[in-house]
């Protein structure tokens, strides 16, 4: 068997390749050599390194942890996931935590919502926010369109939320209270799409699972039926303007397809916004304070916490999540573009 697991990573770089995640090569693998030849964590750091673009089939040492580590490979993980945690960085490259804070720090990155983002913005960037911002507060002057607004995103939940101090942001800026994350946490990710009037659809993903186009799309073939149920009036009297952020999988040409398939138009979300996103910068900021100091002993339960957060939410937390997106895109013309609270 020890010399099997040898080709292992060639088989698990095969299967990328092919288009497959890290849970269904897992599967693959194990249906062949056996129950437990392979562990769906040892999949997911493989299949980490090959979306870094380093496809290199040798074994990572064992023992210890390099000292040095390339910037460009942190960067590159970045724009592929700008939600990865420094924990789950330093686990991929095998590096120490705090040499990715200090990498990090050095590229200009920081962290705005869950979302690492440049501190520094480009003057492109700026243009694009401040263009898209005046472009929907004009339109909205003209036509109000928020109650047609369908807006969505993914965070994971933890299921050990023990509380600690100690994330760094912008200077004078007082560091949140975050999750302390273990070595390998058990986490899920939350896939959820709301609108003015509260939920209409979530879905938990399996442990550890993430998401690809392929899921991404089935996943709007659900909410499309949410809608069909839940918001009738909105299908068959008005047009369904879909908000979403940049991810990949959100902006692949499979989802694009699908999205025009629906008859959806899509909301122009400028890069690096997620103070602009109502999930971000409303949702999900009430959410986390839900479940700081909270655990989860399976999936079951913390969709029980779910449910009882979304219920306890009344018709105005729903509706001052997309309300408020005049006042921040206003704001954000104002300040020329600069990140706003």
């Amino acid at each position: 068997m020890e010399e099997k697991k040898q080709h292992f990573p060639h088989i698990m770089l095969y299967y990328f390749k092919k288009g497959k995640n890290a849970t269904e090569t897992q599967k693959k693998i194990c249906t062949v050599y056996g129950e437990g030849a392979v562990t769906d964590r040892t999949c997911q750091k493989w299949f980490a390194k090959f979306r870094a673009g380093d496809f290199s089939l040798d074994h990572a040492p064992r023992l210890g942890r390099p000292v040095e580590v390339d910037s460009s490979q942190i960067k590159t993980l970045i724009e592929n996931n700008q939600r990865y945690t420094t924990r789950e960085i330093a686990d991929i490259l095998k590096v120490s935590k705090s040499s990715v804070e200090n990498h990090l720090h050095q590229l200009g990155y920081v962290n705005r919502f869950g979302v690492w983002v440049p501190r520094t913005l480009s003057e492109k960037n700026l243009l694009d926010r401040i263009s898209t911002c005046d472009s929907l507060l004009k339109r909205n002057e003209n036509v109000p369109f928020l109650k047609q607004i369908v807006t969505g995103d993914e965070k994971w939940i933890l299921y050990n939320n023990v509380e600690q101090k100690g994330r760094w942001g912008e200077q004078n800026e007082l560091p949140p209270t975050t999750p302390k994350a273990s070595l390998h946490p058990k986490k899920v990710m939350l896939c959820i799409w709301w609108d003015w009037k509260g939920v209409l659809y979530y879905e938990l993903l399996p442990e550890n699972q993430t998401i690809n186009s392929n899921k991404y799309c089935s996943q709007l073939d659900q909410l499309k039926a949410a809608l069909d149920e839940k918001r009738p009036e909105l299908v068959n009297r008005e047009r369904i303007i879909f908000h979403q952020d940049n991810a990949r999988p959100h902006v692949s040409l499979m989802t694009r397809q699908k999205l025009l398939q629906l008859g959806w138009e899509v909301l122009i979300h400028p890069p690096y916004s997620p103070d602009i996103a109502p999930s971000d910068f409303h949702l999900f900021r009430s959410l986390q304070n839900s479940l700081n100091g909270k655990s989860f002993i399976s999936l079951e339960d913390c969709k029980r916490h779910l449910d009882q957060f979304f219920a306890q939410k009344d018709k105005k937390f729903w509706e001052d999540g997309i309300m408020k997106l005049p006042e921040k895109w206003q704001k954000v013309v104002e300040q020329n573009g600069e990140y706003v609270q």
